[in-house]
């Protein structure tokens, strides 16, 4: 027996492979199962069921994809419905793979048909368990996600995670490994460790939501101090639960290339939005005017999810050369298929043809240092909340990042700000959103906090974030 978690930090997602006496089963697979195909095919074995823990909002799944290359049938817990053909499990169903048993336990409360899949090896003693968002490393999946207003609430979502949680999972054995759907940075929950295996038996000892004294205090614990989920969530649940266009298709028309001409010609035709996925310490120097950054060197997809929503969105793509491909499959992971394709050579052609460019206003944490006034001059920090409270410039107004389409029609397009993040990645993006909507007046920190943090500047006492953190 091999079983292998194929984890992508980007989605913090925990995607798993399977394997027995020639067959294999993955669970929660990502959009792009080309890498799936190619591990059962070097292993010489065949891919003989797809098995989905639930309707995935944070990304889109790569279900029917691999069911259509392969064969294989899809597996869903129970109560769920899809509009393409798939195995609705019954609670307790089991399904044989090579010398080994896959068991369906129904574990209702993060969504409806939410299920966990129990993994007895050769001997047909527990092994391990594959939680999708039922059960994280130190955390439990948010109960918010399924709500229906008028019919069902988080708070009963939440009861239903605790019975399944205390019915389903509580008894199994402690030495069964746990392998979640997600780790930390998932907005899946709100205090997930950064492990992404661990023994569920340690989770008994750690985890807070295990360690609640009854099920009402479990309820308030896990609904308590929610943030909103990003908007693409339930366009994403609806992709993997109705179905969408072959990834095939999407790399194919993300990948057309584009001469600068071209690209203005499509832009003002399509009201496409021009993505560019360079470093921050690049975009900045020079860009195509109303484009938007949003690096691939940091939490990509999420990002591109939270602050652009609408995943039916035209996008074209301005990235390194040779980084076309990964930008359109991680757009892909998190639903954004309306690929139209890339800017032929990156900036260095749009350059190159005396096309107009912009700019951001950058100084670094020394020059900031030396123009700040505490108390005179506006300091927008647009971290989280929890890194905010740690520690920030003195007088600093928090906006995150994540809230930037509600906070920035507050701003006064007159009154100067300085703009900073933890390292410039998330300043960068807020800056080219500022100046899109024809916000200039502001100046950005190159290297954020953590540089700021070095200087003279006055700051307020460090608190740990662990300790801000609801545990």
């Amino acid at each position: 027996m091999k079983v292998e978690q194929i984890y992508t930090g980007c989605l913090a997602q925990g995607a798993y492979y399977i394997e027995s006496a020639g067959e294999v089963a993955i669970i929660d697979p990502l959009r792009e199962v080309g890498p799936y195909i190619a591990r059962a095919e070097k292993a010489g074995a065949k891919i003989k069921y797809i098995f989905e823990t639930h309707f995935h909002a944070d990304f889109v799944s790569g279900h029917l994809d691999l069911s259509r290359k392969t064969g294989a049938p899809i597996v869903y817990g129970p109560t769920a419905t899809t509009e393409f053909d798939s195995i609705v499990a019954v609670d307790g169903q089991e399904f044989k793979l090579g010398n080994v048993t896959i068991k369906a336990l129904h574990t209702p409360g993060h969504t409806l048909e939410s299920t966990v899949y129990l993994l007895k090896n050769e001997e047909g003693k527990d092994y391990a368990i594959f939680t999708g968002d039922t059960l994280f490393l130190g955390d439990v999946g948010r109960p918010d996600l399924a709500q229906k207003a008028g019919q069902i609430t988080a708070e009963d979502l939440a009861g239903m995670l605790y019975d399944s949680l205390m019915n389903k999972i509580m008894p199994l054995a402690d030495e069964v490994i746990v392998y979640p759907a997600h780790g930390a940075g998932s907005a899946c929950g709100k205090n997930m460790m950064k492990e992404t295996t661990d023994t569920l038996g340690n989770q008994k000892k750690t985890n807070y939501a295990l360690n609640q004294p009854d099920k009402t205090t479990f309820i308030k614990e896990v609904t308590d101090g929610l943030l909103p989920p990003p908007a693409y969530f339930p366009l994403n649940a609806a992709l993997n639960k109705n179905g969408y266009e072959s990834f095939d298709e999407v790399l194919n028309h993300g990948l057309k290339p584009l001469s600068s001409s071209e690209l203005e010609d499509l832009a003002d035709a399509t009201n496409a939005l021009i993505l560019d996925t360079r470093a921050n310490t690049e975009f900045y120097k020079s860009f195509i005017p109303q484009s938007i950054n949003i690096g691939l060197n940091g939490d990509f997809a999420p990002w591109v999810g939270a602050l652009i929503e609408d995943v039916k969105q035209p996008i074209i793509l301005v990235t390194e050369p040779g980084k076309e491909e990964d930008a359109v499959t991680r757009l892909s992971r998190v639903g954004f298929d309306n690929i139209l394709g890339h800017l032929k050579g990156g900036i260095q052609s749009w350059l190159a043809e005396g096309k107009e460019t912009d700019s951001v206003n950058r100084i670094d944490a020394e020059e900031f240092s030396r123009k700040i006034k505490i108390g005179e001059s506006k300091v927008i920090d647009v971290r989280k909340e929890t890194e905010y409270s740690a520690e920030h410039v003195q007088d600093a107004f928090n906006k995150p990042l994540a809230y930037i389409n509600e906070w920035i029609k507050d701003i006064d397009p007159k009154e100067h700000f300085y703009l900073h993040c933890a390292g410039g990645y998330r300043s960068m993006i807020a800056a080219s959103i500022l100046q899109a909507r024809g916000y200039r007046n502001f100046t950005e920190i190159a290297g954020g906090f953590g540089a700021i943090a070095k200087t003279s500047v006055p700051k307020t006492d460090f608190i740990c974030q662990s300790k801000l953190l609801k545990v």
